[in-house]
């Protein structure tokens, strides 16, 4: 079997992703209550329609300032993902030893490609101008299709594709759209998951 690209999913997978931590780090750099922020950010529906594309990353910044009467700036944005985002050390370390090309593909708004270089620092590098995100493709996971688009946008086949995510379902998705796919919670199963496949 030969796998020409190793798809990757990021909350859950690169990093364990706390949402707590990242409202309770806006709410204090804003100087507004946290039951705000969560509002704003999820009650109001402001980071699916992010998520999904219908925001772009300034629109999402500016409604979500209005909606907290304060403004919000990107590093403010980015420092509050990055202290939600604990980074998975053995699972970077495995991929770090890696040959094979990495590309991302994440249930995200546009404002994650520039979130994510702070966010893993060392493997970036090798995912540069290869992150996708749900809002790129107004689709999301585990809808086969944003998996297709993903590919066709990088120019490999399905069936040469390995992609890895924390969520079962996903993983499904990925496996109607004709990827080889497999769940991943850390560095010992992603390890397992790449000897299987003879992933180096």
């Amino acid at each position: 079997m030969r796998i020409d690209l190793l798809l990757l999913d990021v909350d859950g997978v690169l990093v364990h992703y706390q949402r707590a931590q990242r409202v309770l780090h806006l709410a204090q750099a804003l100087d507004v209550p946290t039951a705000h922020v969560h509002a704003a950010l999820y009650d109001s529906g402001l980071e699916a329609a992010h998520d999904s594309g219908a925001l772009d990353g300034p629109r999402y910044l500016s409604r979500l300032g209005e909606l907290l009467g304060t403004t919000v700036t990107l590093p403010t944005w980015i420092a509050a993902r990055q202290a939600a985002s604990h980074p998975q050390l053995p699972v970077l370390q495995r991929l770090q030893a890696l040959q094979v090309p990495m590309a991302v593909l994440t249930n995200n708004g546009a404002l994650m490609t520039q979130a994510l270089p702070m966010l893993l620092p060392q493997l970036f590098p090798a995912l540069q101008d290869r992150v996708f995100c749900s809002a790129d493709f107004g689709l999301r996971k585990p809808v086969p299709e944003v998996f297709l688009r993903t590919l066709a946008a990088l120019g490999v086949a399905a069936g040469h594709t390995l992609f890895v995510d924390d969520l079962f379902a996903n993983v499904r998705g990925a496996r109607a759209a004709g990827l080889h796919a497999e769940t991943v919670h850390d560095g010992r199963g992603l390890g397992k998951v790449l000897k299987r496949y003879g992933v180096r």
